[in-house]
């Protein structure tokens, strides 16, 4: 009956008001039992007591205020040192306090300038027990969230943990940070052996992955049950690893003791495994060496750590001072003396300090075959040795071993050109100190044999560049002990050149320790923090009215004859209709956007519209105009050769906000038109950045994509729609008079064989390799098909039966390689495709091998990503496509590519798109190498054999023809059938000079 009546006014009255009312309420129990008075206890007892009744807001900050007083030794109870009765209080602290009070006590603090309730309460909890009292009861809360019937979205387990999770990244952020934490418990503490104990469980709960495991955790369930608001730092594992850097360089610069030292090196060894080792050094590196003065103290920690780890931060460091501050450093000249590089390796000698590991593991860096900065500038090589001039055996271990390795043979042949660049730079910087400290030593190598079996092998290697390493090495030590007369001279145009000079001339380098204030006057850019999500709301417009035209006193009106008209019109252009402008559609006239911006018509108005990534107008605008504009100031002024980098930076980095209609493909082209305005430079760019950059799997194909394309559109492959922008219109014909220069067919002004670039498809490399692929297989089955075949050219069945042909016909002599063929081989101007070799394969080739040799899991596990493999394979066979036969690196190419291609043969198990990568990239190679098989089974006989014998696997594991199989499983096994075709020809004729590689083939 109760829900039946309803209250229609209430009436409050005091308990002593006269004419009370006949139910008077009475106190229970419970309300008997809330404490009545302050809390002026003296004893942990008494506060755990008094915790654990339920005090009110007042009595909860007499607690605390009481709790704080120990920590100034204001009694002799310190929350903070690990005992029992503050187990037990942090205890309820956590579970109890912090699940009622925590959105009050921060409400509050909010309020208050100075002092602030919720720092009582971090205080408390600011310590081991509170850490690990938190960690406790957010796992706990993640056991009773996934065990709740209801679900997520119902369970009283995930406010409580969104609670938790705030309140251990506010405890972390709290005071100083984890130096007070530590400094609370081993400043109590006089047993050595438990303070040792307690330094351990500090380090493994800090720095151990316990924290960011967990929170992600807890954040993961809190995303499913919609209670999200923002992500925590210390859920995020770059972030996290960010703070304990910069903890760790504020607790270095306070002067620690000896032991203090020794945990914060512990905390920097555990920390490197935290998966982001790269960021974490790089700020502990400027902190304690670029932003403050150079201190011994950098290395007293490095001394206490594990050599392994000292050699991870000296191969960062020497990547940090090579990309940040010597990557502009103009090397032109090698003699002159450059403040920038004096002062790297003073902060390089900070890093080295008085150890010999790290000396010893700087030599090893400097002669490793994967070592010297391979792909980076001259400066860091002259940086490393500066810091080796004082020590006249270092100096000539690191001459020795760089004569050796440029020596041996198989160095010569199989190593990257790039790495066989940095060595040769760092054996002239080496012999100009050493002829400097002790000329004698010098002379004697140079007499010895083993000098002279480098200077040998190197002119007799196939490779051109490897030749000019040679000689320029012989010219330039042969003319430090040597007079004019008696030096050697080869009397070549490529030792006389401006290159060869130029490494002539490091021999007279002598580089010294300076001072680091240049360094410090080039501020390591911050990574910019990522920008919150905004909710993409597009601008409402509604229909301009239409506007009359006021009418004028007059009106003059000319009349033409029709005739006339009719030819003068050919030259006029009509006005188009205009169109309803789709941004002022709204009915709303408040809603229309006056203030369009105008295309940009300089490039840095184009970088302002591209950071503008909050304004839907400017990025749409400036997507539009950047591929014509960048390639229509290229070639005038400088403005793309100056802002180039950034350019690329920006455009890399951009992601689609908004789902701007061909954002990829218009990206794209902007990216495409960078690199071929400034090909050189911008080519070697992008293909660091897609090594080293911090991007995507999507932004790094992207990458290629853009060096695929480019390289191509250089050697005359590819035509883009933006390319005729290029020319101002003062520099072309009317189109009246154009009209009867032009050749008679749109095909003669292109070359054979090139494409028009209009929009660019995802897979647009994989588009070009099809076509190619087409190409190189269309002779072979034509010389193969019957005639009962008809149009079918291309079938199955027809390679399967030459193949079955070639091996019962294989001792009737070598089969004829002359074919009619169905494409031309268009030979291009040297300068083009040694700069696609220079600038766009071996940048690509030799930082893959660098790579493979480095000592991050991730960076190779990202290399060797199925997709993006397969997309790394075909971009290098269309650059070795695109330079061609006449390239005069091409031995050094085919070697490189070639050991490229056996080395990712275990990764095409079960991955049917890098088998098929693989199998393109021979053909584009047996391709190009087409007129010299000779040539190739002499120099390369293993890898032929090699490549038979895989191949031929590929075709009998693949399905296809009869026994089934999908499209692409066709089309790999047709692929390896053309290329197993072609190398058992290359076998058949050939096989004199492969009977030693043949042992055991069958």
């Amino acid at each position: 009956m109760e829900e039946l009546l309803t209250p229609i006014s209430q009436t409050y009255r005091s308990p002593n008001q006269a004419g009370g009312h006949l139910l008077t309420l009475t106190k229970t129990a419970k309300t008997q039992a809330e404490p009545q008075a302050n809390f002026k206890g003296s004893t942990p007892e008494e506060a755990l007591e008094a915790l654990k009744s339920q005090p009110g807001y007042d009595d909860l900050l007499q607690i605390l205020k009481w709790l704080q007083d120990g920590t100034k030794d204001t009694h002799h109870f310190d929350i903070r040192n690990p005992n029992p009765q503050s187990a037990q209080i942090v205890h309820v602290l956590v579970t109890e306090i912090v699940p009622n009070y925590w959105t009050l006590l921060k409400e509050s603090s909010s309020t208050q300038k100075k002092s602030q309730p919720i720092d009582l309460l971090l205080a408390s909890l600011h310590s081991i027990s509170g850490l690990n009292a938190t960690l406790a009861y957010i796992r706990a809360l993640l056991q009773d969230a996934r065990k709740d019937p209801k679900g997520l979205k119902h369970s009283s387990a995930v406010p409580n943990l969104s609670t938790a999770l705030d309140l251990l990244a506010c405890i972390l952020r709290h005071g100083t940070h984890i130096q007070s934490i530590w400094q609370a418990v081993s400043s109590s503490q006089d047993n050595a052996v438990k303070t040792r104990a307690l330094g351990q469980d500090f380090v493994s709960l800090v720095a151990g992955g316990k924290i960011v495991s967990l929170a992600a955790e807890a954040e993961h369930i809190l995303h499913q049950a919609d209670m999200l608001e923002e992500p925590s730092w210390i859920a995020n594992s770059k972030m996290y690893a960010e703070w304990l850097g910069k903890d760790l360089v504020d607790w270095i610069q306070s002067h620690p003791s000896a032991g203090d030292l020794k945990i914060c090196a512990d905390l920097t060894g555990r920390g490197l495994k935290l998966g982001h080792s790269d960021l974490m050094i790089k700020i502990i590196f400027t902190g304690l060496v670029l932003r403050d003065e150079a201190q011994p103290t950098l290395g007293k920690l490095l001394d206490l750590l594990p050599s392994v780890d000292q050699r991870k931060v000296l191969l960062v460091v020497l990547k940090l001072l090579s990309t940040e501050y010597l990557s502009s450093v103009d090397l032109d000249e090698a003699i002159e003396d450059y403040p920038t590089i004096w002062a790297a390796a003073s902060a390089l000698q900070t890093v080295i300090g008085t150890s010999s590991v790290r000396k010893a593991q700087l030599i090893a860096w400097l002669t490793g075959a994967t070592g010297a900065g391979l792909g980076e500038t001259c400066g860091i090589r002259r940086a490393a040795l500066a810091v080796l001039a004082d020590d006249k055996e270092a100096m000539f271990s690191v001459l020795e071993s760089s004569l050796e390795l440029l020596g041996d043979q198989i160095y010569i042949k199989h190593s990257p050109m790039l790495q066989q660049e940095a060595h040769a730079q760092v054996l002239l910087l080496s012999a100009g100190y050493v002829h400097r400290k002790s000329p004698i030593k010098l002379n004697i190598l140079l007499r010895s044999s083993n000098f002279l079996n480098t200077i040998s092998n190197r002119i007799g290697a196939s490779q051109e560049r490897a030749k000019f390493l040679g000689m320029v090495v012989g010219e330039a030590l042969s003319g430090l002990i040597h007079n004019e007369d008696k030096r050697l001279n080869f009397h070549m145009d490529m030792t006389d050149s401006g290159e060869g000079k130029w490494y002539k001339s490091l021999v007279s380098v002598a580089d010294k320790i300076g001072p680091i204030s240049p360094l410090k006057s080039q501020e390591i850019p911050q990574e910019k923090p990522a920008a919150p999500k905004v909710v993409k709301e597009m601008p409402r417009t509604s229909p301009k009215p239409a506007r009359t035209m006021p009418q004028s006193g007059f009106i003059i009106e000319e009349i033409e004859d029709e005739d006339e008209t009719a030819e003068e019109d050919d030259d006029l252009v009509a006005y188009a209709k205009p169109d309803s402008d789709e941004e002022d559609e709204d009915d709303d006239p408040t809603l229309i956007n006056r203030n369009k911006p105008k295309a940009p018509v300089y490039i840095r108005d184009l970088i302002t519209y591209l950071r503008d990534t909050e304004n839907y107008d400017r990025q749409k605008l400036a997507l539009a105009t950047a591929p014509a504009l960048i390639r229509r100031k290229a070639n005038h002024g400088t403005e793309v050769s100056a802002h180039a980098e950034e350019l690329a930076t920006l455009l890399v980095g951009l992601e689609d906000k908004y789902e701007l209609d061909d954002f990829h493909s218009l990206r794209t082209q902007a990216m495409i038109a960078i690199i071929v305005a400034q090909p050189q430079k911008m080519a070697r760019w992008f293909a660091k950045t897609f090594f080293d950059g911090d991007y995507s799997l999507s932004q790094r194909a992207s990458v290629l994509i853009v060096l695929g394309i480019s390289g191509r559109e250089i050697a005359g492959f590819e035509t883009s729609e933006y390319s005729d922008v290029a020319n101002f219109p003062s520099k072309k014909l009317p189109a009246k008079i154009e009209k009867h220069y032009e050749p008679s067919t749109l095909a003669n002004r292109y070359i054979s064989g090139s494409a028009s670039l209009k929009a660019l498809p995802p897979n647009a490399l994989d588009n070009i390799s099809q076509s190619l692929s087409q190409a190189f297989l269309a002779p072979l089955a034509a010389e193969a098909a019957d005639a009962a075949t008809g149009p079918d050219v291309l079938k199955l069945s027809s390679f399967t039966s030459r193949l079955q042909q070639q091996a019962s016909s294989s001792s009737a002599g070598p089969v004829s390689t002359s074919r009619a063929k169905a494409r031309g081989v268009r030979a291009i101007p040297n300068t083009t495709a040694n700069l696609l070799a220079a600038s766009f394969f071996f940048p690509l080739t030799s930082r893959f091998q660098a790579a493979l040799h480095s000592s991050s899991a991730s960076r190779r596990g990202l290399l060797f990503e199925p997709s993006l493999l397969t997309l790394y394979i075909k971009t290098l066979a269309l650059l070795l496509h695109a330079a061609g036969p006449s390239t005069l690196a091409l031995p050094q190419m085919t070697t490189e590519f070639w050991d490229l291609l056996l080395g990712v043969r275990t990764h095409c198990v079960g991955e049917i798109g890098v088998a098929g990568a693989v199998l393109f990239g021979l053909m584009a190679l047996l391709d190009v190498n087409e007129n010299d098989t000779r040539g190739l089974c002499q120099r390369h006989g293993h890898e032929v054999v090699e490549s038979v014998e895989w191949v031929s696997g590929v075709f009998d594991r693949t399905r296809g023809g009869d026994q089934g199989g999908n499209g692409e499983e066709n089309q790999i096994k047709m692929m390896a059938a053309g290329v197993l075709i072609r190398l058992r020809e290359m076998v058949e004729k050939y096989r004199a000079l492969l009977m030693g590689d043949m042992i055991g083939f069958a």
